[in-house]
């Protein structure tokens, strides 16, 4: 077996679509949606409105586990990821093996919310409030019922195909 330092299935940024590579362009939060079930998956096209109450939005795969979990809880957490998550995102992602299931590796806070892992900085409880299809996958609404901030932490980012670090300059 050959470990690549590149993504051998990665399509060539000549072929990809000029929406894809301007989404590429963008650099995107790396979270992790988790629901009770459990189920979670890894979620790059994020986005939080300041408001009373506040909402986040998201893109997710309607035929994944996640979603499926979601529409029987009605609820979900929503945790930033920090660079020394890689393999955690690679894992929901479904990019990387995960002997024994998705929560068997790692510690983790049980929530109402569903699973957060026991060392997150940041987390959010979230209330499902609309879903309709955008593109791809659904766009998903929810209302933040709840945040935490137990410790600062820096973000993890996706652009161009790879994670980044955000640096203080």
């Amino acid at each position: 077996m050959t470990i690549h330092s590149t993504d051998p299935f990665a399509v060539p940024d000549g072929d990809k679509s000029p929406v894809r590579r301007l989404r590429g362009r963008l650099a995107a939060p790396v979270t992790l949606w988790t629901a009770p079930g459990p189920a979670g998956l890894t979620v790059s096209s994020t986005l939080v409105a300041d408001g009373d109450p506040g909402r986040v939005l998201g893109l997710i795969d309607e035929e994944s586990d996640f979603w499926a979990a979601v529409t029987r809880a009605g609820r979900f957490a929503v945790t930033p990821l920090t660079p020394a998550d890689r393999q955690l995102a690679d894992r929901f992602a479904g990019l990387m093996p995960a002997p024994g299931g998705l929560f068997a590796t790692g510690e983790w806070q049980q929530t109402g919310y569903g699973p957060v892992p026991a060392h997150a900085g940041v987390w959010a409880g979230c209330r499902l409030t609309d879903e309709r299809p955008c593109g791809w996958a659904l766009l998903v609404e929810a209302t933040i019922e709840e945040a935490f901030f137990p410790v600062a932490t820096a973000p993890l980012v996706h652009f161009r195909g790879r994670y980044a670090e955000l640096t203080d300059r």
